[in-house]
């Protein structure tokens, strides 16, 4: 199971081990600088407190604050280059080098630290082994960071405890919003958090409020469609009804038109309905394509024609522009088919009503009905909302899934009532695409 908590410590874990690493090394880089430069002039002084010439064996220089043990060897040289003195016996010491600090290879006996200096006629050389000078600076160096290593699991367990108290507001808002339901989709609080906490409660937040409209709008739906359907159902019911008392054929073959017509206008409402329901957040999203809205246009045009010339209204094509944008074909369909169908519905006999599409992304259709009172024109985009002097059956979904098919195809559909009569609907997409890429119609 992965754990935050534990990732970040082992982060930081590894951090503060490689930085005690890279400070070790530091540390020993200077480490041996300092105790180099220390030991170099503690030969220098040693050197210095020799006596010129010594005639047999004697006993090392006693210097304040330097201490000279068995690693210090002393030898003195005559001027014809013959050893006349060694303070120590080592079976292979460094010969003779000329004054100054040398590091000399012996063979047999390691590297040597040598320093000579001229003292009247003979040469004093002070040596020391290089495994002695590393020797010490290794116990300096870890004189020096072994603290800090003695100190690691103590800093482990303070991030450990740091880190729990630190993702503590992130475990009271998991807490808080596993006690929450379907009926509790207030907002967090966003006041009094840490930094790193306000983007997501944000965006929580933001989800939240979503989904409360989309389950408002579910509810809003059900409800109106119940209230919808009431109305023709209870009409369905008393036509059987009038169907089965008809006293002769002629009244009940005249109920069971009536019926038929019912059940027509039912089936519709139910239809757009569903095409309502599909076209609301959280509906089933099509495969998108590249869609030709003149070649759709052109198709609903042929398919309204004979209710068009029913009704005695003049059904054309007045523009026809390359226009392609990306969406769902059959909802765009339905789209051009629910403005046409709205256009003839309000279109009186003996006018005309004209379907234009145009290449800057408008899809418009103009009928020469009585218009709309300016308070109407955006009412009536909602659900089961018809103008007040509106003729003719119908449920007042048409133009509310207009609106919805435009807005999920980021378009914008508006009503504008015409100069000298009529209603011009119009929706504008503003994903245009130029006419010479391939496109697919669905009639």
């Amino acid at each position: 199971m992965s754990s935050l908590r534990r990732r970040l410590l082992a982060w930081t874990g590894a951090g503060l081990a490689i930085g005690l690493v890279a400070a070790t090394a530091a540390v020993g880089v200077r480490s041996r600088e300092a105790t180099g430069e220390l030991l170099d002039e503690q030969m220098a002084r040693v050197a210095g407190a020799v006596p010129a010439r010594a005639l047999g064996p004697m006993p090392p220089p006693r210097l304040e604050g330097v201490e000279i043990d068995r690693d210090v060897v002393i030898q003195i040289w005559d001027a014809s280059g013959l050893r006349i003195y060694a303070s120590h016996a080592y079976p292979t010491l460094p010969g003779l080098v000329p004054p100054g600090f040398h590091d000399v290879r012996v063979a047999g006996g390691g590297g040597w630290r040598v320093y000579a200096v001229p003292v009247g006629g003979s040469v004093v050389q002070v040596a020391q082994p290089l495994a002695a000078r590393d020797a010490l600076v290794l116990r300096t160096a870890i004189g020096t960071v072994a603290p800090m290593f003695a100190l690691f699991p103590l800093l482990g367990l303070l991030l450990w405890v740091g880190l729990g108290r630190g993702l503590e507001p992130l475990r009271r808002l998991a807490q808080e919003a596993g006690a929450r339901d379907a009926g509790t989709l207030g907002p967090f609080a966003e006041r009094g958090l840490d930094d790193e906490l306000r983007p997501l409660v944000h965006a929580l937040n933001g989800l939240l409020g979503r989904l409360g409209e989309a389950l408002d709008a579910q509810r809003g739906f059900v409800a109106d469609a119940a209230h919808a359907l009431r109305t023709p159902l209870a009409a369905l019911t008393l036509q059987a009804q009038l169907a089965e008392r008809a006293g002769d054929e002629a009244a009940r073959s005249a109920a069971l038109a009536e019926l038929r017509r019912g059940l027509r206008r039912a089936n519709r409402l139910v239809e757009q309905l569903l095409t309502l329901a599909r076209q609301e957040p959280g509906g089933p999203e099509p495969v998108p394509g590249r869609v030709d809205l003149a070649a759709l246009a052109r198709a609903a045009v042929a398919d309204a024609a004979v209710a068009a010339e029913a009704r005695g209204v003049d059904l054309g094509l007045a523009r026809d522009e390359p226009l392609a944008i990306v969406g769902d074909p059959d909802a765009l369909r339905i789209l051009i088919d629910n403005l046409v169908d709205n256009a003839l519905r309000h279109a009186p006999a003996g006018s005309a009503v004209d379907v234009a599409v145009t290449a800057d992304g408008t899809v418009a259709v103009e009928d020469r009905g009585p218009g709309l009172p300016p308070a109407e024109l955006e009412a009536v985009f909602e659900r089961f909302r018809r103008g007040r002097d509106a003729s003719g059956i119908g449920s007042g979904l048409g133009l509310a899934i207009v609106r919805r098919i435009a807005q999920r195809h980021a378009g914008h559909a508006r009503l504008v009532n015409r100069e000298g009569g009529g209603l011009r609907a119009e929706v504008v997409f503003p994903a245009v695409f130029p006419a010479v890429f391939p496109i697919s119609a669905a009639p």
